[in-house]
């Protein structure tokens, strides 16, 4: 047995996003403090770049927010010219920060109950629906 097992981006953090021009700023929260040396060791700044292929034409800089155990990452050129020039509505930084939701960590079995997986959805196709109706 493997004393780890891979896992989407989605069940070890959350991200945020905003892009100003043609850059994008996509944050990267951990959901729990004992999950982020993960991000940090796994999530590089070339790693990130290199998930989101040809969507990224420029530099991207990693920033580490340790007393939030977050990483900034901050994308040049992704927004193909700014998102009011690009016609290209995949590219907001919306787009990019949910897409890099697929990336793989690898999580060591002692942190697995850390994780965090989806509800699945009620028969009204809401996690939370009919919660506190009548």
């Amino acid at each position: 047995m493997s004393s780890t097992k891979k896992v989407l981006l989605e069940q070890v953090a959350h991200t945020r996003s905003g892009d100003k021009g043609n850059t994008s700023n996509i944050a990267v929260f951990a959901y729990e403090p004992a999950l982020y040396p993960l991000l940090k060791e796994q999530l590089t700044a070339e790693r990130f770049k290199a998930f989101h292929r040809t969507a990224i034409t420029g530099d991207v800089l990693r920033y580490e927010v340790d007393n939030l155990h977050a990483l900034n990452f901050v994308a040049h050129g992704a927004l193909g010219g700014g998102v009011s020039r690009s016609l290209s509505l995949d590219n907001y930084g919306k787009a990019l920060s949910a897409a890099i939701l697929g990336f793989e960590i690898e999580v060591p079995q002692a942190l697995l109950s850390c994780l965090r997986t989806r509800q699945p959805a009620s028969p009204q196709g809401h996690a939370d629906a009919g919660a506190g109706q009548p």
